[in-house]
């Protein structure tokens, strides 16, 4: 079971970048202890702190000509890792 997802590249969590905070969609059943111990080994940093919150998925509608169609976007997971002093993690390495 992989923890970490993938990270969150938004707009704010860009600008949360340059204090040393980084966010990921990790597993839903992940606990802050596993979330810092998989950052820690993919990415070679000392973590300080792991803030998650759940994400309630979307209620979604559209009207087609079969009528009305609803449903939810997906639940997920979100973790907020504040960094050590000094540490950064580049995500655009590989591209």
């Amino acid at each position: 079971m992989s923890i970490l997802k993938r990270p969150l590249v938004t707009e704010k969590v860009s600008s949360l970048n340059e204090k040393g905070k980084y966010g990921f969609i990790v597993d839903a059943a992940a606990n802050k202890v596993e979330i810092k111990k998989a950052v820690e080994k993919m990415y070679g940093v000392n973590v300080e702190r792991v803030n998650t919150t759940n994400v309630l998925g979307k209620f979604k509608s559209r009207f087609t000509k079969a009528g009305v169609l609803s449903g939810r976007k997906p639940s997920y997971k979100k973790a907020i890792v504040t960094l050590a002093s000094g540490e950064v993690i580049d995500f655009y390495s590989n591209v």
